[in-house]
């Protein structure tokens, strides 16, 4: 396992991390998430990552049930806060009222004294960035987060951020969680390139396996059982992307070829691929068993695969 720097940051992540979306608490008994946690930190996985919306907070709870069994120096946990309740707008957003009880009410799902990135988990147009800033500004000085990051942002929205904070003397966000995959590029490898010297943002990206579609499963149609198949939201998500189209799938055809021809399985083929741009610090595995993670692991033995001839072909199959 690779450790790398948030970005220019001193902050250093393993270069995978475990993810709780749709996992913890909704596919795995918190008996089976221990075991996956365990098997991952046993690999040298040192990154965790959560948000309060996860399964309506139990996400964030019963990670912290686990995280119990490791010294709390010996691992980064993160958070993300914009989305809790619909009952009032203050129970959503990133107005400082949200930001400050949300922070407060993860922080004891997770029974933490503090969580080592605290995101902001999409933008929000309904606040102003000076208000945002402020509520951040509140959470680092009490020390409930050590650093801030944001999600899904833009660009511009990132630089706006990083001049107030600047202003207010405080740190600038050195971490974006966006998606990042073979068929979602766009922002990563074109939109950030400005920000990745200044402020010198790192990169924990999701989605490696752009929700189960590089894995290949769907190219004959929606087996039953799978993700797609439990979740029509997030099939319709897909189908709105294009990532369930037919050229798509023909691409993905293409891309298992890659993978039996290196004797590797294409989600390895796929991971292995983020995990070959430098501008990545963590890219954020979500698996729903021991047995998944363990092949999901194995992406790190592929990634000395990809060589520069290889990486070429994949680019000459994605034209993207």
């Amino acid at each position: 396992m690779e450790y790398r720097k948030v970005g220019k940051w001193g902050l250093m992540l393993s270069e995978m991390g475990l993810g709780s979306w749709l996992t913890f608490g909704n596919q795995m008994s918190l008996a089976e998430l221990r075991k996956v946690v365990h098997m991952a930190y046993d690999a040298g996985v040192t990154f965790f990552d959560t948000a309060e919306v996860y399964n309506g907070g139990v996400a964030e709870y019963l990670l912290g049930q686990v995280l119990k069994d490791f010294n709390r120096m010996d691992y980064v946990v993160s958070t993300k806060i914009f989305w809790w309740g619909e009952r009032t707008r203050n129970q959503r957003g990133l107005s400082k009222k949200h930001l400050v009880e949300g922070m407060r009410a993860s922080l004891k799902r997770l029974q933490l004294d503090y969580v080592d990135i605290m995101y902001c988990h999409r933008p929000d147009p309904e606040t102003p960035m000076e208000e945002i800033i402020s509520g951040i500004e509140f959470i680092l000085g009490k020390g409930m987060a050590l650093y801030w990051g944001t999600s899904e942002w833009s660009a511009e929205e990132i630089a706006e951020a990083t001049q107030l904070a600047r202003e207010r003397g405080i740190m600038p966000p050195i971490v974006e969680q966006p998606e990042y995959n073979m068929l979602a590029r766009e922002k990563v490898e074109k939109e950030f390139l400005p920000l990745y010297k200044d402020p010198g943002i790192g990169l924990t990206t999701f989605s490696p396996l752009a929700s189960g579609v590089l894995t290949g499963k769907y190219i004959d149609g929606i087996p039953p059982g799978s993700r797609l198949e439990r979740f029509p939201w997030l099939k319709k998500h897909l189908e709105e992307k294009g990532y369930l189209s037919t050229e798509t799938q023909r691409k993905i055809k293409s891309l298992k070829e890659i993978a039996d021809s290196l004797e590797i399985t294409l989600p390895q083929l796929a991971i292995a691929w983020v995990l070959k741009n430098e501008r990545v610090t963590s890219v954020i595995l979500g698996v729903s068993s021991a047995e998944q993670l363990k092949e999901n692991l194995n992406a790190l033995e592929a990634k000395e695969k990809l060589t520069d001839g290889i990486m070429k072909e994949i680019d000459a199959i994605l034209s993207n």
